[in-house]
């Protein structure tokens, strides 16, 4: 098994003709669809929609441009090629936002658009499309203004995002004597030896005193421009804007929201009692969080690996299984950690091959393990959707993390109920309620990190003594009592990525996880006919909204009751790990 992921099916290099050839057809295509866009006025309207469908679908096929460069970047930061890629294919994409914007307004200023899309064989397939596009219309400025938008996000947010990004991989970190990188020490938090784990965060606190003022000035300009979007396009927030961009209703969120600030305090049980296991007194230092438990002695090689995710997918379905299998024979997977490379995890589908790679940093714990289940989710959804057209591939961030948290489920709810100790036990159910604290404890503190930074960046710059000062606030509201208030992160504003995108990238992390479980659970009802309403349920997620995704499975989503009966199979995991412990 080769341990870094081959991207050969997409291009042979920068060097290969078919990216030079891809390169020029897009230029084409840009500019076909500039002088199509001016031909509009005199077009019949059918004929003109589809004209401009099929146009676009060429263009999306073409998006494996942009992929390539980018994940030949997410492996090594220091070489700029992929970078310069980027921002080329940038560029010439930047050419449509002009043309894009005047087909998006003259196709919803046809007065029965959505009978003739109805009406066309070819059109049906996009009836959640437009019924956006008409949703969108506005919030849509000028053709010119897109235009301009689009060309200055290049040097705008997009170029700060990519600061952050460089800066976060190549910071250098001394630990003990010897220099390694963010992403190698930040695994160290899951070592089994404490005083591994301490030194581990002091030195990564101590390594962001070097880029904390740059990544702060990246911050403050990504949000600024955000809030200079919304204002511009009549958004009445950056959260009215994530909602309304993720089909999304404000009562499903705070349905959600109010769910968890009433189970918070179990939580916090939860981490007081892995505190006492450990040792502490005053609630679990933040070095703590992610320390084993349990007999967490067992590593796992990526054969291990994927052994091991084979062998529990097979007890749910043979489509699952076989493409998770072949993510490891076919080299979709890039594991271990090295200088340049960025740190976490993500999954990139490449809609152009039908395939997905997935980036790890893996250092053979079991939660890589679960880490590599949850990415191989992603890759299973993007499998489930690629039946749909070209420009119906792009599923809400909230849906997002669904089948991810559920194969999280799927693996660990089947280890727990294999445990033949004591000791394992602890380990697998203590190992999952580290997941579903990031989930409801992390993710609310990142939601209020980012509320505070909204609330104060249209009326000043925040240094980052700000907001560190921002971030342990929203800290101790989220994890209360549970964490020791001495020793918490500060800094955690500067190494998660998902804070350098305009908007607020965290709560679908709590939406995925909470309705995965509700989904899970409907599953262990059901057995094997939940399945084929499972996949129905991801197939639906991109030409629906999360509220009527949710109904392919009979579930309301702005009911606290749903929310509450995810986060009751949590807090009975809470109390059955509490009782193993006090035995």
């Amino acid at each position: 098994m080769k341990y870094e992921w081959n991207l050969d099916r997409i291009y042979q290099g920068f060097e290969d003709p078919a990216y030079e050839a891809d390169l020029q057809e897009m230029k084409q295509l840009v500019a076909d669809f500039t002088a199509f866009a001016g031909e509009l006025a005199n077009l019949e309207p059918v004929t003109g929609l589809r004209r401009g469908i099929e146009m676009q679908e060429k263009l999306a096929e073409l998006s494996k441009l942009f992929s390539y460069a980018n994940l030949r970047s997410a492996t090594d930061a220091t070489d700029p090629e992929p970078g310069s890629r980027m921002g080329q294919v940038m560029s010439v994409r930047s050419g449509m936002a002009a043309p894009s914007a005047a087909f998006d307004a003259w196709a919803v200023a046809i007065p029965n658009l959505m009978d003739l899309v109805r009406g066309d064989e070819y059109l049906r397939d996009y009836e959640f499309y437009f019924a956006g596009k008409l949703n969108e219309a506005k919030y849509q400025l000028c053709g010119q203004a897109e235009a301009v938008m689009a060309k200055l996000s290049m040097s705008g947010g997009s170029a700060w995002g990519k600061l952050q990004g460089y800066l976060t991989s190549t910071v250098p970190v001394s630990y003990r004597g010897t220099t390694t990188n963010l992403s190698s020490i930040r695994n160290l938090a899951y070592d089994p030896d404490p005083q591994v784990r301490k030194d581990a965060y002091e030195a990564e606190l101590a390594c962001y005193e070097a880029i904390k003022e740059p990544v702060a000035h990246a911050l403050n300009a990504i949000k600024l421009e955000t809030i200079s979007q919304c204002q511009l396009r009549g958004h009445e927030s950056a959260l009215a804007r994530t909602l309304f961009g993720a089909d999304m209703k404000r009562e499903t969120l705070d349905a959600m929201l109010g769910a968890m600030d009433e189970y918070l305090p179990k939580f916090w049980q939860y981490l007081k009692a892995k505190a006492k296991a450990l040792g502490h007194e005053n609630g679990l230092p933040w070095y703590d969080l992610f320390a084993p438990m349990g007999d967490s002695s067992a590593t796992y090689t990526p054969e291990d690996a994927r052994n091991y995710l084979v062998k529990q997918f097979s007890t749910f379905d043979d489509e699952l299984t076989e493409m998770v299998a072949k993510a490891f024979d076919e080299e979709w997977i890039d594991f271990f950690p090295r200088s340049g490379k960025r740190g976490g995890a993500f999954c990139s589908h490449v809609r152009a091959i039908g395939e997905s790679r997935i980036l790890t940093n893996f250092d053979g714990m079991f939660t890589d393990v679960v880490t590599l289940a949850h990415e191989l989710g992603h890759a299973f959804h993007n499998q489930c959707i690629r039946d749909h057209r070209p420009l119906n591939h792009g599923y809400s961030m909230p849906v997002a993390e669904t089948a991810s948290t559920f194969n999280e489920c799927v693996v660990m709810n089947a280890a727990i109920a294999a445990a033949e100790s004591k000791e394992e036990k602890i380990a697998l159910i203590e190992s999952q309620l580290q997941d579903a604290t990031q989930i409801i404890c992390d993710i609310y503190s990142r939601y209020r990190f980012e509320t505070m930074v909204f609330a104060n960046r249209e009326n000043k710059f925040m240094n980052a003594d700000t907001l560190c000062d921002f971030m342990l606030t929203a800290q101790k509201q989220s994890y209360g009592d549970g964490l020791d208030h001495d020793v918490l992160h500060p800094f955690m504003w500067v190494c998660k990525s998902h804070y350098y995108g305009p908007t607020f990238y965290n709560f679908p992390y709590a939406f995925g996880g909470l309705f995965a479980r509700g989904l899970y659970a409907q599953y262990e009802k059901e057995g094997q006919a939940f399945v084929p309403k499972y996949k129905k349920l991801l197939y639906t997620t991109p030409v629906a909204s999360a509220e009527d995704t949710a109904l392919v499975a009979g579930i309301d989503l702005t009911d606290k009751n749903f929310w509450r009966s995810a986060l009751q199979t949590i807090a009975d995991k809470i109390d059955l790990l509490c009782s193993l412990l006090e035995e």
